[in-house]
């Protein structure tokens, strides 16, 4: 089982951006430090990894993390992957090092890119030189395991200007590097400047030669991917994530944060002062509760495990939730083969699983939705 913190506070929204966050106030921020400490106290069992997200985990006070990692660390020690995101404008040395003391040895920084316009476009609050800044101080802080953000297909871009940031990134001492795609999420100013014809999108054809070029490239850099966004070095995966793409239990603290536990899936209330409310009065902080049925546990576990470069084994499929994978999605797998979206894995001639063509893992959100 995995443990997700949430943390709800950013300098300013991206412009892109449609995860849960709320501009950051130090009051607040202190108070739903308190509520985090008293909710992690009453935590039980055993966690294999950590990770703290946002939002922006270091746009909070020293003080405010020192107090939450303070009461993780009977949950942390000895812990193989204990991640905290950071962004490059708020991390500071002051912050790695305790990062660091309190058993942090995963860090996850939110770059984005290595071009100042595209950082404006995005509507990112740090300046090329913070990129640099925030991976320097994250290894003189010790950190052996460090992740960079970096999105591509951003409006105005080139395929050039995309081969040279990613040239730049595996000059850096990371051990991990995350590609995005921007996309298009309602009710973000993004979606609502596109449908103004404010903002005309990057031509398709050049979003999928940025994402090929990174298919391409990265794994001779010795980033192999092992996800549709993910790339690592040796030894380096997410266990974080791949424990979600395993579809595994996990519990989530924090505001619109999600568990799964027991085929019961919880959202929490999507409001930091309701969050903040509720908490304290003994209140549940869940708005959402949905028991799955052993079907749609395994579409769904279909769903984000054909994501992975290994795809689904039907043997495990099958030992796993008590169905013939090729029986449940059997319509599913017909289209997409013929969209030359998905193959089939073989040995000795027999058909043992399923996984994204190269074709597929650009168009993998639709697979996803085709098994649900």
């Amino acid at each position: 089982m995995n443990l997700y913190i949430h943390i709800p506070f950013c300098r300013r929204k991206c412009f892109y951006c449609d995860f849960y966050s709320v501009e950051y106030d130090k009051d607040l921020g202190s108070a739903y430090s308190g509520v985090l400490c008293r909710q992690i106290e009453k935590l039980e069992g055993k966690f294999s990894t950590i990770f703290i997200g946002g939002g922006t985990p270091t746009v909070l006070d020293v003080f405010s993390l020192e107090k939450i990692l303070k009461r993780l660390s009977r949950l942390s020690a000895g812990m193989s992957e204990f991640t905290i995101e950071a962004n490059p404008e708020s991390l500071t040395k002051e912050k790695a090092d305790l990062f660091i003391s309190r058993g942090c040895n995963r860090i996850s920084i939110g770059g984005q890119s290595f071009c100042s316009e595209k950082l404006n476009k995005l509507g990112r609050t740090h300046c090329l030189a913070d990129v640099a800044r925030a991976v320097t101080i994250a290894q003189k802080a010790g950190f052996k395991n460090i992740n960079l953000d970096l999105i591509f297909g951003v409006w105005g871009g080139d395929l050039d200007s995309w081969m040279k940031e990613l040239r730049r990134a595996v000059t850096y001492p990371l051990t991990h590097i995350s590609v995005y795609a921007l996309t298009l999420e309602k009710n973000t100013p993004f979606f609502k400047a596109v449908k103004k014809n404010q903002i005309t999108p990057l031509d398709d054809d050049i979003v999928a030669k940025m994402y090929g070029f990174a298919m391409d490239y990265l794994p001779r850099r010795k980033f192999h991917q092992y996800e549709v966004s993910n790339f690592s070095k040796e030894g380096h995966r997410c266990r974080h994530n791949l424990n979600y793409w395993e579809n595994n239990s996990y519990v989530g603290i924090g505001p619109s944060a999600v568990s799964l536990r027991l085929g019961l899936r919880e959202k929490n209330v999507a409001d930091i002062k309701s969050y903040i409310k509720k908490a304290k009065s003994g209140e549940s902080v869940v708005s959402f509760k949905e028991k799955l049925s052993q079907v749609k546990s395994a579409k769904e576990f279909a769903a984000v495990k054909i994501r992975t470069k290994e795809g689904i084994d039907f043997a495990a499929f099958k030992h796993r939730f008590g169905f013939d994978f090729l029986d449940l999605e059997a319509d599913a797998v017909r289209d997409l083969r013929k969209q030359k979206l998905l193959n089939y894995r073989l040995k000795k001639g027999i058909k043992t699983g399923v996984c994204l063509t190269r074709k597929g893992f650009l168009f993998c959100d639709e697979v996803s939705s085709s098994f649900l």
